[in-house]
């Protein structure tokens, strides 16, 4: 095991693009880091639903909002708007989308290793 590990989202190690966004990757050791950069317009039903081949997203999200606002309804109907600075933890079973003509930016540290992957249920 290693004493200290540092990347850097500026060369991420791995992009993965969709519709109206990505979703840049670093790995430290057995951690999947995630930072999410979603424009304006960008809705996970019509952007990346056809990607993960579900109703809704199937991922269990935690992280921290850095930048622009983005309106999250969960299955059940509860719903909530996120900004900056706001924490998260969104449970599996949600749509979301932008919300105003800022791009989101929205760093993830549980959830990014399978979003928006083939078979990912993101």
């Amino acid at each position: 095991m290693r004493s200290l590990e540092a990347k850097s989202f500026n060369h991420p190690d791995e992009t993965r693009p969709f519709e109206s966004g990505k979703m840049e990757i670093v790995r430290l050791g057995e951690t999947t880091i995630g930072r999410a950069t979603l424009q304006p317009g960008w809705k996970w039903s019509t952007c990346v639903k056809p990607i993960a081949q579900t109703e809704s997203c199937q991922v269990a999200h935690l992280g921290y909002m850095c930048a622009g606002r983005m309106k999250v309804v969960m299955d059940d109907g509860s719903e909530r708007e996120l900004g900056p600075g706001d924490m998260a933890s969104i449970a599996p079973g949600q749509d979301a989308w932008v919300v105003g003509n800022e791009p989101v930016v929205f760093v993830e540290f549980s959830g990014a290793g399978s979003y928006a992957r083939p078979g990912g249920g993101a």
